[in-house]
């Protein structure tokens, strides 16, 4: 049936209706019409009041289980929490059994998620079973269709390796994608490095161990001329590295993970391991340079870095248990609330739409007459709880269950299919 929406505010710099309040009538996949009032028959109406319309929203990295872990989560979940969330897209880091490094891989998830509601973008392994050694088949992975290339969570470690990724995905104008963290200065911390960790007598992570690697990464990129993603970033001498790096016109964007801004070491809950991520919960001054390098244009986008465990990786002392949360569902939220100080809602909503696909070179879909229907609904302004029955994800490790939040997303439209949140109405 076809969908009209009434009294909807567009937010789209592209189009001629942005910041307009107008109806929107969707029809067989694709932007019917949108006008200042539309009137049609066997129709069903939504008109909740508030609503906003954006280009869907892009999440550039998340972990999903399967194929190889579905015990953690199914495809089926990792979509329908994405779409839950606001994304109609979302590109999948390779970190999977078999990992995503042959042409079979990557057209998996292009047929999987071909007709439904979220469309699931691969990004392939850059080298061969995620060694951080030889280079997997990246001109076969491109030409599949991988977005672009990483080892996932196994940042890179060896300088040739990086050294002749770079150059080799120069060749098609390839992106390499690695997340910033020298293991050997890491050794095994499993919080940041501070007064906090002192006092739990965790061993510490030190802002080094990434401002190491993103200095090596950055003199890298810089002698070969390639094109580098830098992601989750947590520290505030990261950010600087990176600003003048962007000065010197070096082709490096980069990424923060939503809940990077929402808590400090000194803030986490003693233990709980829903909150060891990687990297870990800074301090305040490295959540306030994050803040100020997502309103400089430093920081490029928001990403969820959604990291599905299953309860037993996650119920074990702090030092063996998993580092990751769920963020799919909640990423807008947290990103909506927690940044305010520093970006509009407004901005927020660019840096997932705009920003993100930027980096990979990913087509911004349209909102106008006869486009496609790749959309996502929002309230910026209304507050829900997050619980575990409105978890879509078969893993339940988050710090934000029972946690207000401000931001919600009503629901997504995306291969004639429109998945509505089920927070909206809670």
């Amino acid at each position: 049936m076809d969908l009209l929406f009434k009294a909807v505010t567009i937010v789209d710099s592209t189009s001629s209706f942005d910041g307009q309040v107008v109806d929107l009538l969707l029809s067989n996949g694709k932007i019917k019409q949108i006008a200042s009032s539309i009137e049609a028959e066997e129709v069903q109406t939504i008109e909740p009041q508030g609503l906003h319309c954006s280009i869907g929203w892009f999440d550039l990295i998340a972990f999903s289980g399967e194929p190889g872990y579905e015990h953690r989560e199914t495809l089926q979940n990792f979509m329908q929490a994405a779409a839950f969330g606001g994304f109609t897209e979302v590109a999948c880091q390779p970190t999977l059994n078999p990992v995503t490094q042959t042409r079979a891989s990557v057209e998996y998830f292009r047929h999987v998620s071909a007709s439904g509601p979220v469309r699931v973008h691969p990004l392939a392994a850059v080298t061969h079973d995620l060694d951080g050694k030889d280079l997997s088949e990246i001109l076969d992975l491109q030409a599949a269709g991988a977005l672009a290339f990483t080892d996932g969570s196994d940042a890179l470690q060896a300088e040739d390796t990086v050294l002749k990724a770079l150059e080799y995905l120069r060749l098609f104008g390839g992106v390499l994608i690695n997340q910033p963290q020298n293991r050997k200065i890491a050794n095994g911390g499993q919080m940041h490095e501070g007064t906090a960790s002192t006092r739990l007598g965790l061993k510490g992570i030190p802002a080094l161990a990434e401002e190491v690697q993103i200095s090596r990464d950055l003199q890298l990129l810089q002698y070969t001329g390639g094109r580098l993603h830098l992601t989750q970033l947590s520290t505030a001498a990261g950010v600087t590295a990176v600003r003048a790096a962007k000065k010197q016109g070096l082709n490096v964007t980069c990424d923060i993970a939503a809940h990077q801004c929402a808590f400090t070491d000194e803030l986490i809950a003693p233990f709980d391991t829903n909150y060891k991520v990687t990297p870990p919960f800074r301090s305040e001054g490295d959540r306030i340079a994050l803040l100020e390098g997502l309103q400089d244009g430093t920081i490029d986008t928001i990403v969820s870095a959604h990291t599905p465990w299953n309860e037993e990786a996650k119920e074990l002392e702090f030092d063996l248990a998993e580092a990751g949360i769920i963020g799919l569902q909640t990423a807008y939220a947290i990103a909506n609330e927690t940044l305010a100080s520093h970006l509009s809602w407004r901005e927020v909503i660019q840096k997932l739409t705009v920003g993100s696909r930027e980096i990979v070179g990913l087509s911004a879909p349209s909102l106008t007459e006869g486009a496609v229907g790749n959309l996502t609904f929002f309230s910026p302004d209304k507050s829900w709880f997050f619980d575990e029955r409105l978890n879509a994800s078969a893993a339940k490790n988050s710090p934000f269950f029972g946690r207000e939040m401000k931001g919600c997303v009503f629901g997504t439209y995306m291969n004639g299919q429109f998945t509505v949140n089920p927070a909206y109405q809670n």
